[in-house]
């Protein structure tokens, strides 16, 4: 049975799914225990709309305990900051690339439980990062798209 990729993660990305899972643990799930106790104690359950959600919640919760816990347990902690080769995209670089619509772009490459579009951070198995990893300043590389292959000029490299 394979493993997959390699569940690289930086260490603000580890602290924040950390974070996560202390809260789930500590906060979120004690409260929805005590929903649902007190809701068990009024009597029929099956039409109590505070068990009945409750339940469902933990369910959620503990689901996602599970998946943290795994997640953080068979994580390998990458430091940025501890990259000797600055010149070159390796994980945890911030690359500032051009497109063939000519328009600039910055995002950072990071691990897949860590990924926020929204924020320019993707996954290093992303289609993009693959292209930019090992790229040095000047190299245009090729990315396949939907819409055909794109090429990306690596404008620069920060860490």
């Amino acid at each position: 049975m394979s493993e997959g990729p390699k569940n690289y993660i930086t260490p603000e990305g580890y602290a924040r799914l950390a974070d996560e899972l202390r809260h789930l643990t500590r906060v979120e799930r004690p409260k929805v225990v005590e929903v649902v106790s007190w809701a068990a104690g009024n009597g029929d359950r099956s039409e109590n709309g505070d068990y009945i959600y409750g339940k469902k919640r933990l369910r959620e919760i503990d689901r996602r305990l599970r998946f943290l816990i795994k997640r953080l347990e068979g994580a390998t902690v990458v430091d940025p900051a501890a990259q000797k080769v600055k010149s070159r995209v390796f994980f945890g670089a911030h690359v500032t690339y051009v497109g063939d619509d000519d328009v600039e772009k910055t995002v950072r490459i990071v691990g897949t439980d860590e990924a926020r579009t929204d924020r320019g951070e993707i996954s290093w198995i992303s289609p993009v990062a693959r292209a930019l990893l090992k790229a040095e300043v000047g190299d245009v590389v090729e990315v396949r798209t939907p819409q055909g292959p794109e090429s990306l000029e690596v404008v620069a490299i920060r860490y």
